[in-house]
């Protein structure tokens, strides 16, 4: 049995006894004379095994350290020299939660597939939102890795949220990094929190600076904090973070957006590059992640599994499936599962706007010089202009103004007058047209605020409205005077409007976002560019949404309309789109292309779900590029649409064909696994929790709920918690407490903003009531609020309260202490931990034994400790029981222990064996003829091998020795069971 590791030196050869080396999150290890809880441990390339602890004993408790068996001496405590003490409190309850704190601290091991915390999170029960958390643990992939390409509103955060949870229970979430826009920074944030209880510090701009102030000189900011969340704009920059992300490894990275990683050689792609080799899970999550081009696609499929594809430019959906899972809102699995849950969106309105006088002399002047109604060429000498110029106008005078501005300074700078001087006569003219127009000759601006009125937002009203537009300078024109024209004045006219675009500061553009979505602020219009067009929730407190210009892309109309219309949309999302007409003969109006786009988009959604795969472009750039090509070339709209699909242009038939197995239909059930079995049905038999199938809860549990094991350790540990804590809890369950010292320092990890705003350090109020959490969350986003984090958190197995006091349990008994329990059992049963883990220190069996010192073995120790009646009504006699004869029958009940698991060792690892299996005969017949192919194909044999179960003794660890009752009758006793269950 595996009894004492030492460090590698004392072995002789470091890179065999790092591979050798177990450290259980669980064990109590002795490092510098003093004892140690292990929370997670991870090999590494040059030190040993780093192995994260925080302090039993008392000069070290609840202290958090970090030590590498390279230079340190890490002793794994001799399970033989084990001391049995006595329980005096009362109904054993320090045994029992000393027992269920080892259950929860103890990770899953690999082999289990199931799901465990899904149904304890702030969610509404959707299985479909649970299928990434499958898929990631499915066996499919060597590692969890996966690309959630669900279309926009579905929930990819909660789906992100819920596999990292998981993640977490396996011992496998330590370090945790996210990435995602700056905009949407606070609101992942806000989710994985106040949903999941799952803290993420953000590392914004300001942010890292701070930590950098803080630390000292040179030092890694990113290993400050476990578990965060960082703008890819902020990390992108590789000069300055790349060598600290080359240094540091992570259980998790998401990538949100993923799309914007595809082009080589950006700043973004060189980021991914860095980080997918460098963590074990990596979570890929955008809604339009195809930019059709196959190559690109498979770049990006190549950051989770550069084995999956072969031929880059050659390969099917089934190549990627493990990889890969896409649903849209019509899919059948969403569509049942949300009845009531979404309101179903209105028609796209396309409100007309006749122009004004001043309009038609511009739209006249465009249709004679510029594009030309009867085919002569252009005034401009650059093809595509003529269409800038023309979207800039029908955006609003303003963008025009703008336009034509950075047009004649570009023409001016030239040297070649002859060549310039038509045009910028044309552009001179234009500028003439509109120097003194105002809001009163736009049409479009007296349309949005009779629209706005219409919809009822005005000073007297809450009505909320989104107000989309592709030009800052109509942003910003729009900003001057449309708050007075709606009748706000004073200090309400500066505090009802709201600009948001690419220009401003992450910071900046996070405080937009909470402010619309806080009931109580005064906020009423939100004016955006496209910024807010990826991955931003404003669906919270609002359902009108107004398109002042139309993108020509199909895929920006439907990522914008997405930002109200998603999911926990509680209204009819209604959308309207302003539509400039003009009655000059050869006009292109919005009624050309921007009207008959906002038609095709709301046939593709009802009908597939999503509109990016219409034009099989699958980029909004390359929508309007392509579309401006086919104008160019006489085409219509509808034309130049359905002509892709059609392959009427050269090159995309095939092209769409390929693409149809990604974007076309989607199935609406898991895939099976080989075998013929799903993936939970496939995992259940490789739990290791027991010989026979795998059946039952997938957490072992002594206590019914994690509400009662809070509850009774508030009671060991803290007996004067209303004196000491200031504890006070009410009838519907709530707890509010000042949290001390040492769990004040774990507060650290939750958002700075949410410490500050619910004076946390002061006092935490929490709650297993799930309705009274949602309840406080609702209330952040209503009138009256000032903040969008809620006073009371939800209490979860991952929250930093339960793990505290789980902590604080396990430490109650000293170094290699286990207590004996007088229970029902007919002779002295050992309850013993027994554990087998891979080359990477994580477990892959797990088994939870009652023995006997005739060497009877029952692999369910829960069910053994309820049979044996082991619960919170049984009585402790306080009766002296002698240790030592038990303590001298250890060693044999630990070698039945272990011989019990060798037996069975080979069941339990078949699963994963043959999981693996398939996987090295898949790298098998991956060929790349370059030697980083060659590389890469080693480097995946390799991890493969790292995780299977290696060759050495399990790890045994001695809980507690139940005894009989020595004034119970003899039938009282139950004996172990001959056939064990399950856990």
């Amino acid at each position: 049995m595996t009894a004492v590791q030492t460090s590698p030196e004392q072995h002789g050869d470091a890179s065999d006894a790092a591979g050798q080396e177990q450290f259980p999150a669980g064990a109590q290890v002795l490092v510098r004379d003093e004892v140690w809880l292990v929370r997670n441990a991870v090999p590494t390339a040059d030190d040993g095994t780093r192995v994260e602890v925080v302090g039993v004993s008392d000069f070290v408790r609840d202290q958090e350290a970090v030590f590498f068996t390279g230079l340190d001496t890490v002793e794994l405590i001799d399970p033989r020299d084990t001391r049995l003490i006595a329980d005096d409190s009362p109904t054993y309850r320090r045994s029992r939660l000393f027992l269920e704190a080892v259950l929860r601290r103890t990770a899953l091991p690999q082999s289990e597939r199931r799901l465990a915390l899904a149904d304890s999170f702030l969610l509404d029960p959707l299985p479909y939102q649970r299928r990434p958390a499958e898929l990631a643990l499915s066996g499919a992939n060597l590692r969890p890795r996966l690309l959630i390409a669900d279309v926009v509103g579905l929930g990819k955060t909660l789906e992100i949220g819920l596999t990292l949870a998981e993640l977490i229970r396996r011992g496998r979430g330590e370090r945790i990094l996210v990435v995602t826009p700056q905009h949407v920074l606070e609101q992942f944030q806000h989710e994985l929190w106040t949903r999941f209880a799952i803290p993420l510090v953000r590392l914004d701009s300001v942010g890292i600076e701070r930590i950098q102030r803080e630390i000292p000189a040179g030092r890694n900011p990113f290993t400050f904090f476990k578990r965060v969340i960082v703008s890819i704009d902020t990390l992108k920059n590789t000069d300055q973070y790349r060598h600290h992300l080359e240094q540091i490894r992570w259980d998790a990275v998401v990538i949100d957006e993923s799309h914007n990683l595809i082009n080589r050689g950006s700043l973004r792609n060189q980021l991914a590059q860095t980080l997918a080799p460098r963590t074990d899970a990596l979570i890929l999550a955008s809604a339009t992640p195809h930019n059709g081009d196959a190559k690109s696609f498979a770049e990006l499929i190549a950051l989770l599994d550069p084995a999956a594809i072969r031929d880059p430019e050659n390969y099917r959906a089934e190549d990627i499936e493990h990889l890969f899972i896409r649903r849209t809102k019509v899919s059948t699995e969403v569509r049942e599962q949300m009845k009531g849950q979404w309101a179903d969106r209105g028609p796209s309105q396309a409100v007309h706007c006749p122009a004004t006088p001043a309009e038609e002399r511009i739209f006249e002047e465009l249709a004679a010089v510029w594009l030309p109604r009867d085919g002569s060429p252009s005034v401009s000498s650059v093809p595509l202009f003529p269409y800038t110029l023309l979207k800039s106008f029908l955006s609003s005078h303003a963008a025009l103004k703008a336009t034509v501005s950075a047009r004649i300074k570009t023409l001016e700078k030239k040297d070649d007058p002859r060549a310039t001087a038509a045009e910028l006569a044309a552009l001179r003219r234009l500028a003439d047209l509109t120097a003194d127009l105002t809001e009163a000759d736009s049409a479009k601006f007296a349309a949005l605020v009779e629209q706005l009125k219409g919809i009822g937002v005005g000073p007297t009203s809450d009505t909320r409205v989104v107000v989309f537009s592709e030009r800052v300078q109509t942003l910003e024109w729009l900003a001057t005077v449309l708050p007075a024209a709606l009748g706000f004045r004073g200090r309400t006219a500066k505090d009802c409007l709201r600009v948001m675009h690419g220009g401003l500061s992450d910071e900046q553009q996070m405080r937009v976002v909470e402010e619309f979505g806080l009931a109580g602020a005064p906020v009423r219009i939100l004016l955006t560019g496209d910024v807010a067009s990826e991955g931003v929730n404003l669906h919270r407190q609002c359902h009108q949404l107004v398109h002042y210009d139309v993108p020509w892309s199909l895929i920006r109309i439907e990522q914008r309309n997405g930002r109200i219309d998603r999911y926990g949309q509680a209204h009819p999302p209604q959308f309207r789109a302003l539509i400039l007409t003009s009655g000059t003969e050869g006009a292109k109006d919005d009624t050309l292309v921007s009207e008959r786009l906002l038609e095709r988009e709301d046939q593709a959604h009802r009908s597939l779900g999503t509109a990016e795969a219409v034009t099989g472009l699958y980029r909004a750039e390359a929508e309007e590029k392509s579309l401006i090509q086919d104008l160019l070339r006489g085409r219509t709209v509808d034309e130049s649409l359905d002509g892709r699909r059609s392959g009427e242009d050269a090159g995309t038939d095939a092209m769409d064909d390929f693409l149809a197995d990604f974007f076309g239909a989607v199935g609406d059930e898991p895939q099976a696994e080989a075998g013929g079995e799903s993936a939970p049905e496939m995992a259940g038999g490789a739990t290791g929790a027991g010989t026979g199938e795998g059946t039952g809860s997938v957490l072992p549990r002594l206590f019914d709920s994690t509400a009662h094991f809070l509850d009774e350790a508030l009671r060991e540990v803290y007996p004067d918690a209303r004196d000491r804590l200031e504890l006070d809890r009410d009838e519907q369950g709530l707890l509010s407490f000042r949290p001390p010292a040492d769990l004040l320092h774990r507060l650290k990890a939750l958002p700075m903003d949410y410490l500050r705003e619910q004076r946390l350090r002061e006092r935490l109020l929490v709650t297993f009531n799930r309705r009274l959490a949602q309840q406080s969350l609702q209330r952040a986003r209503e009138a009256g609020s000032t903040s969008s984090w809620p006073e009371i958190s939800l209490l979860t197995d991952l929250h930093p309260v339960v793990e505290w006091l789980t902590d604080k349990v396990l430490v109650r008994l000293g170094r290699q202490e286990a207590p004996m329990i007088t229970a029902e059992v007919a002779e002295p049963t050992y309850l013993v931990q027994g554990v087998y883990s891979n080359a990477l220190g994580r477990p892959t069996v797990v088994k939870w034994m009652g023995v006997t010192r005739s060497g009877a073995v029952d692999d369910d120790m829960v069910s053994l400790l309820r049979r044996s009646g082991v619960g919170p009504t049984m009585a402790n006699k306080l009766r002296h029981r002698d240790p030592a004869p038990l303590a001298a029958a250890i060693p044999a009940v630990l070698e039945a222990a272990e011989a019990f698991m060798e037996r069975h060792r080979d069941a339990w690892d078949r699963p994963l064996r043959e999981s693996i299996e398939r996987h090295k005969l898949r790298l098998g017949d991956w060929e790349q003829p370059t030697l980083a192919g060659e590389h890469t194909k080693r480097r995946l044999t390799d991890l493969a091998d790292d995780l299977l179960t290696t060759g050495q003794r399990p790890m045994l660890r001695v809980l507690a020795v139940l005894l009989p009752d020595p004034d119970a009758p003899p039938a009282a006793s139950a004996p172990l069971s001959a056939t064990p269950a399950a856990l």
